[in-house]
This record gives structure tokens, C-alpha cells and sequence, in this order.
């Protein structure tokens, strides 16, 4: 369970961003907020279906996402079972729109995930476009995140653990349904 007043938003940069399929299932309707954002010190790479990050020297597109009023710990509860085998670690996000760091939970594949390819310019709509949006090869966000690795929010930190799914309590979830990834 996260403390109170540190209900951070999260980085999603796969099949959980605006327009693609794990949004609708787990997203629709829990959000406040959806915001293009990029991650620095952060790499991508394909998998089966949806993409990796692990921290490394490059960036990633996705978006920042908000919990709707009362719907934070559900959405966490949910993301966590659905990001099983992946660390939810805090980092430092850029907000596409004003260049704001914003500190946000990012989920971050393990060790013993084989990797796919890397993803060129780290944004998984440039290799799966939204439906019905054409992607638009060569367009720069208007702010940049650090080149440096972006580091824990709190140095010396691991990350945060995740309690177990109270048994019944996410027994409505699509996850059946779903693929995982962020």
C-alpha cells in the first residue's frame, strides 16, 4: 500500500497508453489525466505483443497517467497484478507539455526477461500506431529529458514491494482477456 499523499501518477509506454488495447481494459474510466511524457535513461525493446524498458542510456515516449479521485490503490492493485515480473520503481518523468519532471511509478522488466529487438527512438506507437492515427516519422517533442540515466527518486531505496491481491478483490479484472505490459 503506498503512503498517504504519494499517490504518483504512472509512465506507461506499451499497450496501456491512450488508444491501445490494455488501456481500455484497465485504464478507461480510472484516469484524471493522460499526458505525453518521455522518460530518460530508459531503453525499449520488443516482446511478445507488447515492449520492455529497463534502465539504460537512451529515452521512451509514452504517457503520464493519473488516477481518477478514489481510484488510486484499485489502480495500482490492478497494474501491479498485471505487471507481475516487472519492479515498480519511482522516476523522474518529462512532461511533454511544459517540461515539468514529474515523479511517477514505471514498471521496469527483471533480469530474466529475454529481450526482443530494441525499439528505434524508444516510442512503441512508432512500430504500432494507434488505430486510426498515422505516425509521424521525425517529429521532436518540444522538451528534451536529460541524457543522464534518470536515477531512484530516493537514492539507496530498492523498490517499493507489492503486497498480494487480497484473494477476490480483483476478481472482476480483464487480466483473461489482457496482455501485460505498460
Amino acid at each position: 500500500m503506498s503512503a498517504p499523499g504519494r499517490e504518483l501518477p504512472f509512465f506507461v509506454y506499451g499497450t496501456l497508453r491512450p488508444g491501445q488495447y490494455n488501456h481500455d481494459l484497465f485504464l478507461r474510466g480510472r484516469t484524471s489525466a493522460e499526458e505525453p511524457a518521455l522518460l530518460a535513461g530508459a531503453v525499449l525493446y520488443g516482446g511478445p505483443g507488447y515492449p520492455y524498458l529497463v534502465r539504460g542510456a537512451g529515452r521512451v515516449a509514452g504517457e503520464l497517467v493519473g488516477a481518477a479521485p478514489g481510484a488510486y490503490e484499485e489502480l495500482l492493485a490492478l497494474l501491479d497484478l498485471l505487471e507481475d515480473g516487472y519492479d515498480r520503481e519511482v522516476c523522474e518523468a518529462v512532461r511533454i507539455r511544459d517540461g515539468a519532471r514529474v515523479r511517477a511509478w514505471v514498471y521496469v522488466a527483471t533480469s530474466v526477461v529475454r529481450l526482443g529487438e530494441p525499439i528505434a527512438g524508444g516510442d512503441w506507437l512508432s512500430r504500432h500506431p494507434r488505430p486510426g492515427r498515422r505516425s509521424r516519422p521525425g517529429r521532436r517533442p518540444r522538451a528534451e529529458p536529460p541524457a543522464e540515466p534518470c536515477p531512484p527518486a530516493e537514492p539507496g531505496l530498492p523498490p517499493e514491494p507489492r503486497p498480494p491481491a487480497e484473494p477476490g478483490r480483483l476478481a472482476d479484472a480483464p487480466l483473461r482477456d489482457a496482455q501485460r505490459t505498460p
